[in-house]
């Protein structure tokens, strides 16, 4: 999260525990995807933001360590890597990211050739959530 006055006026009115789970509560929708991170899979301000995209309708992803920890609840898809060591976790994590970035970009976007120009096609909507369901089914 990158809005700094955002997070000091829920952190001063409420608690910085829930700074995610209010902005869920006030964006989110049903279908829309919630990807949480969490080494451990116990931090609360995530975990409560899961808790609240599921209470929503929304699709959850989390990204935590060995175990899963109590994310593993709350998430649709889980990607716990099999691992207790704090940086390895996040290196993978990291990995994992880039990984179903490139994926989904070329899935969605792939290479248009006209003549010699390569561009990208045009964007497909539709294909949006359920590529990202049989994606994520994957590590599931």
């Amino acid at each position: 999260h990158v809005n700094g006055s955002y997070i000091t006026a829920v952190a001063n009115d409420y608690s910085y525990d829930v700074i995610y789970e209010r902005m869920v509560q006030a964006q989110g929708k049903p279908g829309d995807i919630l990807v949480g991170i969490s080494t451990s899979g116990n931090s609360k301000n995530v975990l409560l933001a899961m808790k609240k995209a599921k209470e929503l309708g929304m699709k959850t992803i989390a990204f935590t360590g060995e175990g899963g920890g109590s994310m593993a609840e709350y998430a649709d898809f889980l990607i716990a890597i099999p691992s207790k060591d704090t940086p390895r976790i996040q290196e993978v994590h990291i990995l994992v990211g880039h990984i179903i970035c490139q994926i989904v970009e070329e899935e969605l976007f792939g290479l248009e050739k006209n003549g010699n120009i390569i561009r990208p096609r045009p964007i497909n909507k539709k294909k949006a959530l359920p590529f990202l369901e049989r994606l994520f089914y994957i590590y599931n």
